[in-house]
Formats: structure tokens, sequence, C-alpha cells
């Protein structure tokens, strides 16, 4: 139990580290934001759980594939916050996200990446 709670305050730590960052420079929280530290962590805690190779390597074979079609979200997201508000460019976002990875998806499958 001790270890599962650390596991969360680390983590947890991580996220609140990007926003205090993110509060004191847009550019500086930005680029903390980039860094793939929640894979990073994932990957430390797969490791230590010992949980086999092939599984921490497809976590970080699949978590590639999966960021690519998030990208243009962050550029639709500061494009529609001044236009609608927070909460329906997030929904929006979201939504859009979401119809970016399904075309996405299928237009990778062929090539023998499945993400479905």
């Amino acid at each position: 139990m001790q270890y599962l709670i650390m596991k969360y305050l680390i983590t947890a730590g991580v996220v609140v580290l990007v926003s205090e960052f993110a509060k004191r420079s847009d550019k500086l929280g930005g680029l903390v934001a980039a860094l793939p530290m929640v894979t990073v962590l994932t990957l430390i805690w797969l490791y230590v759980e010992n949980q086999p190779s092939s599984k921490i390597a497809n976590h970080a074979y699949y978590t590639f594939w999966y960021v690519l079609p998030t990208l243009p979200m962050f550029l639709l997201f500061p494009y529609l916050l001044p236009k609608i508000g927070f909460v329906y460019t997030l929904i929006s976002c979201v939504l859009f996200t979401l119809l970016i990875f399904w075309l996405f998806a299928k237009v990778i499958k062929p090539f023998g990446v499945d993400l479905l």
C-alpha cells in the first residue's frame, strides 16, 4: 500500500510541477509539458513492477502512434479558446481528437499498425 501511495504522489507531483511552471512562463510550461514525462514515469513504473520487456516496449511503441493524432488539438485549442470559451473549446478539442484518432487509425491500419 505504501508503494502505491508513493507512486501516486510522485506521479501527481509531476503534474503539479508542470502546472507551476506554466503559471510562471508559457514557454517553459509548454516545454516541460511537451516532455514525455507521463510516459517516462509509466515506463519506470512498469520496469519497477517487473513487467516483461515486451510489455514495456509495446507501451512505448503504441504511445508513439497514439500521440501523433493528438497533435492537431494543440493548434485548434488556442484558435477556439477566445471564440467559444474554455469548456466548449475543451469539449470540441476532445471530440476533434477522437475523430482524428479514428481516421488516423483507419489510414495506418493497412501498414500493419492496429490501434483499434
